[in-house]
């Protein structure tokens, strides 16, 4: 896996990270974010989506990602658009 750094969260201090990467490999978005809540967690899972089975399933999570880093998901997409490679 080749994993291009696009940008962490300029405003969490050094105990946190919400980061955004894009594996070129694969052409896939790789985040890190805070852990959602026992609440939000289960508002998710409990939401119904046409064609999809109610809970989140065990290889699968649910992360908060701040507004503030939409523009380095932007920068992500971008990059997977542009045939994956920076």
């Amino acid at each position: 896996m080749a994993l291009a750094f696009i940008g962490i969260d300029p405003d969490t201090g050094k105990d946190e990270s919400p980061t955004v990467w894009v594996d070129q490999e694969n052409r896939e978005l790789v985040l890190q974010g805070w852990k959602p809540g026992p609440e939000l967690e289960a508002e998710c899972a409990a939401t119904e989506i046409p064609g999809h089975a109610k809970g989140i399933p065990d290889h699968e999570a649910v992360i908060r990602i701040p507004a503030r880093m939409v523009d380095m998901i932007r920068e992500a997409c971008d990059v997977i658009g542009d045939a994956g490679v920076r």
